[in-house]
């Protein structure tokens, strides 16, 4: 299998994140996957009706689902197709006409690295999710978070995601481009399967879901770059990026601010005025303004990823307690029990058996 040979990773360490607008409490479904499904011989109606769905999803004119919801979707095409390939099979693409608009302006760009990076930027117009890059000097990580889920994303989502990641990277570098690896938190009976599809080893039992690049490959060239239709689309995708972030809520948006930056180290008011481009003092104002203050938004903004971190990882209870911000898993454990009513490990138990369904 031809593998990419581009040279010239960037030299420093760079962290590429898709910044979420956690005010997007639903998902778009492309009309175009019921399509895809029916190709592939996957009853849409038989998938709706094991989702717990309404059988009209496809004919509505926007379709939005929770992340509950889009869970249970996905799950369901795991279950109702029997074939444990499918979610490889709905993200590999071919036909260019069937992309959506940012990922034909993704396509557009100069390099697999540009179009990770409109790919993430771009998620914030559709779904509370995240595209995290990581670089270090010999491998380019991506994962994707989803930052409202509860328990473990389908073992089908996953894979579609993955897929798509190779799709892009292999139609716009007009290779066959392969990762370095992907990995898995949980098994896969069909590892032999995944091998074959991207090219590459199977790593179970990490720390996250994630396709593993060489460093290098950031910077490979796309054959499709097209700077006159970037410039056509990408205008049209900010304006709505704009609307969309004009539109959310202030506490949302100093939650997002706080999430972005809750990585080992405790935010405080200053930081966060900061980012926002406000002083401390106009930053409480608002916020009192909204009947809250900043420490309650930065106890829900750690809940929120406390809830994460334990459903959808196997940190120990110590590390996520650090990416937190707590000096310590006392602490943690203490704030924790305030939020849920029980201690982190026992709410881990229970959701832990959810998310291995």
């Amino acid at each position: 299998m031809k593998l990419s040979r581009c040279k010239g990773a960037p030299a420093a360490i760079l962290k590429r994140k898709g910044k979420a607008d956690l005010m997007k409490k639903h998902f778009r479904i492309a009309g175009r996957l019921a399509l895809k499904l029916e190709e592939l011989e996957v009853p849409v109606a038989g998938i709706l009706r094991r989702a717990g769905l309404a059988q009209d999803l496809f004919q509505q004119t926007r379709i939005l689902v929770s992340t509950d919801e889009l869970f249970a979707f996905w799950r369901a095409i795991g279950e109702v197709s029997k074939d444990p390939a499918i979610g490889l099979k709905l993200g590999t693409e071919t036909k260019t006409e069937r992309f959506h608009p940012s990922g034909i302006a993704a396509l557009s760009t100069e390099n697999l690295g540009s179009a990770v990076e409109h790919l993430a930027r771009y998620k914030q117009l559709t779904c509370p999710e995240e595209m995290v890059g990581h670089f270090d000097a010999e491998e380019w990580s991506i994962r994707f978070r989803w930052l409202l889920a509860v328990e473990h994303e389908p073992a089908a989502l996953t894979d579609y995601c993955f897929a798509w990641m190779q799709t892009i990277a292999r139609h716009g570098s007009g290779t066959r481009i392969s990762p370095l690896r992907v990995e898995y938190v949980q098994s896969r009976s069909y590892a032999k399967v995944i091998e074959r599809h991207f090219g590459c080893a199977v790593v179970t039992g990490a720390p996250q879901n994630a396709i593993v690049f060489r460093a290098g490959d950031a910077m490979c060239p796309f054959v499709t770059r097209n700077a006159e239709l970037l410039d056509m689309l990408a205008p049209q995708l900010n304006h709505e990026l704009k609307q969309s972030q004009a539109k959310e809520d202030f506490t949302e948006q100093v939650r997002h601010a706080i999430q972005q930056k809750l990585t080992g180290h405790r935010p405080n008011i200053e930081n966060i005025s900061h980012d926002l481009y406000m002083s401390p003092r106009t930053l409480q104002r608002r916020l009192q303004e909204s009947g809250t203050s900043f420490q309650r938004v930065l106890d829900e903004a750690r809940r929120q990823m406390a809830r994460y971190y334990l459903s959808n990882s196997i940190l120990e209870l110590n590390e996520a307690a650090f990416l937190l911000g707590y000096e310590d898993s006392n602490s943690f454990v203490r704030a924790f029990r305030g939020w849920e009513g029980m201690p982190p490990g026992a709410w881990r138990e229970t959701h832990g058996s959810k998310a291995t369904q």
